[in-house]
């Protein structure tokens, strides 16, 4: 921006830009895919590569992210080291947990000292954007816990017993995406009080709530699915093919 002073010469006036905090990003792909039907959705083939790869390289571009722990079982080690060789934000390649906060928890020790902010992200969300991860980068540097979603289209009913018990408001339901980015210290905080107290969560979010932290939401990307099914695969290779 240009601005004129008092003896009308032209000065040139910096913008202040906020400089994000240091962020690394665990991608945890140690899951054992029993919903696959017998394809190991790590290593499924999306356009030509393996679906990590994909996820991993999404990390790797985006330029809020400084470094990447890459969390999967102990058979896949050497095969996810040699994919990840050409990727020079990937520091470590580390063996998961018994389930998946101890896979998040092994996969935060492996970042470096400098990490301020941990991004958690599912290996098996491959289309993540560019912008998702910005997003909610950005969020975490000022709210301190963020995740993506989008809004909910079905009517949700809860159900016990076979019996439709309630029916939440549509409107106030959101479906919850990765990556969620956490000050570093909250989120390994409101890990190890989830393990101790034995409590259940499914996601990362859940046990910083858990905690009493807010999670501040960002717009998601409905294109950001996660590949449970072989269904799921077929529609993101669609997806890929609309994306390109």
């Amino acid at each position: 921006m240009k601005l004129s002073n008092a003896t009308g010469k032209v000065t040139k006036v910096a913008r202040r830009i906020l400089k994000l905090k240091y962020c690394g990003a665990v991608i945890v792909a140690a899951g054992s895919a029993s919903r696959m039907g017998g394809i190991d959705k790590v290593m499924a083939n999306l356009g030509g590569e393996p679906m990590i790869v994909r996820t991993v390289r999404a990390f790797q571009n985006c330029d809020a992210i400084q470094e990447i722990v890459v969390v999967t079982r102990p058979d896949l080690m050497q095969s996810i080291m040699g994919l990840c060789r050409n990727f020079s934000k990937v520091t470590a390649i580390v063996a998961g947990g018994k389930d998946r906060p101890e896979s998040v928890e092994l996969g935060l020790n492996a970042l470096s000292a400098k990490v301020k902010l941990a991004a958690i992200q599912d290996g098996a969300r491959p289309l993540v954007t560019d912008a998702v991860i910005d997003r909610a980068v950005r969020a975490a540097h000022s709210y301190g816990a963020a995740a993506p979603a989008i809004p909910v289209k079905d009517t949700i009913k809860t159900v016990q017993g076979g019996v439709v018990i309630n029916t939440p408001d549509r409107s106030t339901l959101q479906a919850v995406q990765t990556p969620q980015v956490f000050d570093f210290d909250i989120l390994r905080g409101a890990l190890k009080k989830a393990r101790q107290e034995k409590t259940a969560i499914t996601d990362d979010c859940s046990a910083v709530e858990n905690m009493g932290f807010s999670v501040k939401i960002v717009e998601g990307d409905e294109r950001n699915i996660k590949i449970t099914t072989p269904m799921d695969l077929k529609i993101a290779q669609m997806l890929l093919e609309e994306m390109q």
